[in-house]
């Protein structure tokens, strides 16, 4: 599993396995965060996995939950925000394919006024 570097602070991935926790500090991420639900798919590693797998890595962790694109929330973007503003360094966020992850940011960016509705989709 390859990140995909979005800048200097962010990168966003599919679902990584737990034994990826261990190299994800030496690459220099401070922080994951989780955007897949609990129970997606019956191997998924989950939450509570994730969460131990980061702090034996010496990760921050951090749990923010969406079902898919149309049950994003403004609450859910600003706990992604917040989320990310916490690491440290930069930060690999995750879902099953990563689209959620991206989808996160980009709502974001525009909701701040750093990218356009029409960049989305090409971006």
């Amino acid at each position: 599993m390859q990140p995909t570097r979005i800048n200097d602070r962010l990168s966003v991935s599919a679902q990584p396995d737990l034994a990826a926790f261990a190299t994800f500090a030496v690459q220099g991420y401070s922080a994951i965060i989780n955007v897949r639900q609990d129970g997606e798919e019956p191997d998924q590693p989950g939450n509570v996995a994730e969460q131990a797998a980061a702090a034996d890595g010496g990760l921050s962790y951090s749990f923010v939950p969406i079902t898919g694109a149309a049950g994003i929330t403004e609450a859910d973007i600003e706990a992604f925000q917040a989320a990310a503003g916490r690491g440290t360094g930069p930060v690999l966020a995750h879902c099953k394919s990563g689209t959620r992850a991206l989808l996160l940011y980009c709502l974001g960016e525009v909701r701040d006024g750093r990218m356009r509705r029409d960049e989305i989709e090409a971006f």
